[in-house]
């Protein structure tokens, strides 16, 4: 682990606490999800459901896990955030020496969980389509060896906010088929899809559902990140692996957060359209006032995630931006720089979140559009 030190997200919130910025670094909201989701959680733990719970997880979160998706319940593990299923299915199905795919830029915790694997990472860019990013399968196809173990895609793609084209998504699917790649989807923003775009779940595309591990979450769709309460699906002869590496990880999650989940689930499917509706709203205050402060603006399809070129203000490098930005305009981001292994293509490239209130949205397009930033 002697490559991965503090994480950007750490750096720049604290960053952003040490200069009062607002904090559109991180993705995490600042509102509570479903009233009744909370009660319950408050309701399990008064009545003392505060103990271990089974390896697998609750049954009526597995259950629910389970209907939303069309599969049975011995196709669902319950794991500590979706950062725990991702990290688990690595563990459990990659083997020491061989390689792992992923699109670049890319989710860190991909690259930390396939050097705990002692495999190799492989990144193929995505390519540049309009405003947005898609698959570049050629690069993909061309990217596969006799090492290659697994594959790992993230659409709603954080952090460029893009969701994948059917077609490109088809394509990947067929050459995964042709090469028996085991395929690990993060789908933890499945839920947060904007302006007409479709979300096309990896496992139901031909060939593809015995070779799939699935990972979501309660965090994003519920807006309760800090329960870290997600799950991994897949057949029971994949998941087997994963529920192997994690038992010996947490062993299991927290148990009163379980049965709320499962309450919002299945209950609160109107709640999450207002909230993905209000998302819809703060996404684009911010581009607004992202294009109002000078920045070229690209498009979201997808996830709490804006891209913008900061190059029109005079900087080549993204990076330098989000370092002057917290203390200069009282606003903190992310350099995509930081989630790639391709630096230069993503260089002068920031990501700002937008899971926020809107009035912290207007405040953070005011700050930015007023105060002028100097090169530091």
């Amino acid at each position: 682990m002697q490559p991965f030190g503090e994480t950007i997200f750490a750096t720049m919130s604290a960053a952003a606490a040490k200069h009062n910025a607002i904090n559109l670094g991180q993705g995490f909201p600042d509102t509570d999800g479903p009233p009744r989701m909370l009660e319950i959680a408050q309701r399990e733990i008064a009545r003392g459901n505060n103990q271990y719970a089974p390896g697998k997880g609750v049954e009526v979160l597995r259950s629910a896990v389970a209907d939303s998706r069309g599969v049975g319940t011995e196709e669902v593990l319950i794991t500590v955030g979706a950062t725990e299923a991702i990290s688990a299915t690595v563990l459990g199905l990659v083997e020491p020496g061989s390689e792992v795919i992923v699109f670049d830029p890319y989710y860190d915790a991909y690259a930390a969980a396939i050097a705990l694997a002692g495999a190799q990472r492989v990144s193929v860019p995505l390519r540049q389509v309009d405003r947005t990013w898609d698959l570049n399968t050629a690069a993909f196809a061309a990217a596969i060896t006799d090492r290659t173990s697994m594959v790992i895609i993230n659409s709603p793609h954080n952090p460029t906010g893009s969701v994948f084209s059917r077609a490109a998504l088809e394509e990947f699917a067929r050459i995964c088929v042709a090469h028996d790649l085991t395929v690990l989807s993060d789908e933890v923003y499945e839920h947060l899809i904007f302006e007409g775009n479709q979300h096309t779940r990896i496992n139901e595309l031909p060939g593809m559902k015995s070779r799939t591990v699935t990972s979501s979450s309660a965090a994003k769709s519920y807006n309760a990140t800090g329960w870290k309460t997600g799950w991994a699906i897949a057949e029971p002869a994949l998941l087997d692996g994963v529920i192997k590496a994690k038992q010996f990880m947490t062993y299991v999650g927290a148990t009163p957060f379980q049965p709320a989940v499962a309450h919002a689930i299945h209950n609160e499917r109107a709640w999450l359209r207002r909230m993905v509706d209000s998302l819809a709203v703060g996404k684009n205050i911010l581009a607004d006032g992202l294009r109002n402060a000078g920045l070229k603006v690209y498009d979201t399809a997808g996830t709490y995630f804006i891209v913008a070129d900061v190059s029109p203000l005079g900087f080549d490098d993204g990076t330098d931006y989000c370092m002057g930005l917290p203390e200069l305009q009282g606003v903190a981001a992310i350099p995509l720089a930081g989630f790639s292994d391709h630096k230069e293509t993503w260089k002068p490239l920031v990501r700002f979140a937008f899971c926020k209130r809107h009035d912290v949205l207007r405040e953070a397009s005011e700050r930015l559009a007023q105060t002028p930033l100097f090169r530091l």
